[in-house]
């Protein structure tokens, strides 16, 4: 089977039929069955062990920046302190993330994974890292970065200050290191 050519990108304002309101609606459905699909796996493996999506976003942002404030979490997840609780006090009672003083102020709480939070995290991404490599492959170099585009693009400041901050320090994918070059 042969690769389609690589298309160039568009310039701003040239066949913008992407932006009528059927093909608007169509991004809107790749999203949702996307994202369901994305999810299905890890889905499972949660299910099993009485956990869920929240569950799973605890590890992974824990997984991704070891040591990270309670506040911090919060800031990155978008929810209440009450709703973090419900999903972090299990997760520290059956020994997935552990909590610790902070270093310079004793009353926040640093969250790291534990070995065996480390590899539920692992398990985890595992089943969705299939998924991106397949779509990133299938896609092609160009499509990835435009994608990448795209989701930067659906994201407010907020947001993406949050992935910003999210990102480990020295990682090539992060934002901050594509729009410093």
């Amino acid at each position: 089977m042969s690769e389609a050519p690589e298309s160039k990108p568009v310039g701003a304002g040239r066949q913008l039929l992407f932006l009528r309101e059927e093909e608007l609606r169509l991004a809107q459905d790749l999203l949702f069955f996307g994202y369901r699909d994305f999810t299905a796996g890890p889905d499972a493996i949660l299910a099993e062990l009485g956990m869920g999506r929240a569950h799973h976003r605890v590890l992974h942002f824990v997984g991704r920046r070891p040591g990270i404030t309670v506040g911090d979490l919060l800031a990155i997840l978008g929810i209440t302190k009450q709703s973090l609780g419900r999903v972090l006090t299990p997760l520290v009672e059956e020994g997935y993330v552990t909590q610790a003083p902070g270093r310079n102020d004793r009353r926040q709480r640093l969250l790291s994974l534990t070995e065996k939070g480390e590899a539920m995290e692992r398990r985890l991404f595992e089943r969705q890292r299939e998924w991106v490599m397949r779509a990133y492959r299938e896609a092609g170099p160009v499509a990835v970065e435009g994608f990448r585009r795209v989701m930067l693009g659906l994201m407010g400041a907020e947001a993406r200050a949050q992935l910003d901050r999210a990102q480990p320090a020295a990682s090539p994918a992060s934002p901050r290191s594509r729009s410093a070059a």
